[in-house]
């Protein structure tokens, strides 16, 4: 979460109640965090010294905090970003990448993708073979996770190529 909030704040400065707005329309993708844990994330940042805040009073409101990324925080959020386009993530880390794609070089975001592209391939040919191997043994439900899955990476695999090709075009 701290990355993610960084990228966030690498893009503009936000106030935490923006933050947690702008995740609200990824919830199904990726979870939103409560307030209770981003606050805590973003003082922590701020402790760090990879986040400065700007606090305006206002009339009959509360204060308002608006957070920034420092030079140390966007170092640490290219360095994460680095780790993270080499790593073998999980859907939720990976969809968290793209939303922050405009952090990463257009270099970068092509290595990201056709790396993801092979991940989800390996991943695919695994479970086709599972379906091969077990299709018979399989109760109702383990068989609808599987077409599922097949499903997922089926149509991951095709927004990728697309994709890619977008951006190699």
């Amino acid at each position: 979460m701290r990355y993610f909030i960084l990228g966030f704040l690498n893009q503009r400065p936000m106030s935490g109640y923006d933050i947690k707005q702008f995740l609200e329309q990824f919830s199904w993708l990726i979870g939103s965090p409560s307030f209770g844990s981003l606050y805590p994330a973003l003082h922590a940042l701020l402790e760090e010294g990879l986040v400065s805040v700007d606090i305006t009073a206002r009339a009959d409101k509360p204060l308002r905090k608006i957070y920034s990324i420092t030079n140390a925080g966007r170092a640490a959020l290219h360095e994460w970003l680095g780790q993270l386009t080499l790593s073998d993530a999980p859907l939720k880390s990976f969809v968290m990448c793209l939303i922050l794609a405009e952090n990463l070089s257009p270099a970068g975001l092509a290595t990201y993708l056709h790396h993801r592209r092979d991940q989800v391939a390996d991943h695919l040919t695994g479970l086709s073979q599972t379906v091969g191997t077990t299709d018979d043994a399989l109760d109702l439900g383990q068989r609808l996770a599987l077409d599922y899955g097949l499903a997922i990476a089926t149509a991951e695999l095709s927004w990728l190529d697309s994709t890619l090709a977008g951006l190699a075009g």
